[in-house]
């Protein structure tokens, strides 16, 4: 029995393995069809999203035949149970991607604005923290995933700064209303990506620490110094 658990548990994290890395790539496609006005990229994007939907009916019915077939205990069941909620969070960043693909098309004309506003700088910033967050899953480094956890004060403050800069933009400039409206939603989808990749790097501290971070603002007392991300 424990030689057919060891098979799933192998399968289980080698798809959310693969998973990750396509929705890693949807992310890389999706910023660059945004910034490069590639509509060709963005198309793919969009397509690929049922193949994101695949992997994630199929991660959820290996957790289920483990739950039904074995009794994982201790570390296999704290697999499994992250590997659920890592599934979630990956398949909405995938439907992230999607969202900003489709901002390619009304922001084609508005590149300098995106780079002004800052919000090139926060993409690149979000991508570092999606790759760096496939990094700690895939090698259960858990200060690698510390400090993926710390950089989103990062990019929650940009949020904000940016966000403030836009209204002022179209405050000044009615002009710049539709595209500075587009900016927004960006902005939320950014945003929304970090904390996508903060829910999965709880995960990481759970799963090699068996610690419960979720919430948690103070996390000097878990003796390890988290790597710089961003």
């Amino acid at each position: 029995m424990y030689h057919y658990l060891e098979e799933e548990l192998d399968q289980l994290k080698t798809k959310v393995i693969k998973m990750g890395s396509l929705v890693e790539e949807q992310i890389d496609f999706a910023m660059r069809s945004l910034f490069e006005s590639n509509f060709e990229l963005a198309k793919i994007v969009i397509e690929r999203d049922a193949k994101v939907d695949k992997y994630d009916i199929k991660i959820d019915k290996i957790c289920q035949r483990i739950f039904a077939l074995t009794q994982p205990v201790a570390v296999d069941l704290r697999l499994i149970m992250s590997a659920l909620k890592i599934n979630n969070d990956l398949e909405r960043i995938g439907d992230i991607a999607v969202n900003i693909a489709e901002r390619t098309e009304p922001l084609k004309d508005h590149i300098e604005l995106l780079e002004n506003m800052g919000l090139l700088e926060m993409a690149g910033k979000v991508k570092i923290i999606i790759n760096k967050t496939i990094d700690s899953f895939v090698n259960n480094d858990h200060e690698l995933a510390l400090g993926i956890i710390r950089s989103d004060d990062v990019i929650d403050n940009m949020e904000k700064d940016i966000f403030y800069r836009l209204i002022a933009k179209m405050e000044k400039d009615p002009a710049s209303i539709n595209p500075c409206a587009h900016c927004i939603t960006l902005l939320r989808h950014f945003e929304r990506l970090a904390d996508h990749a903060t829910n999965i790097a709880e995960e990481v501290v759970f799963l090699v620490d068996a610690k419960i971070i979720k919430h948690r603002k103070d996390l000097g007392n878990l003796d390890v110094k988290p790597e710089e991300i961003i």
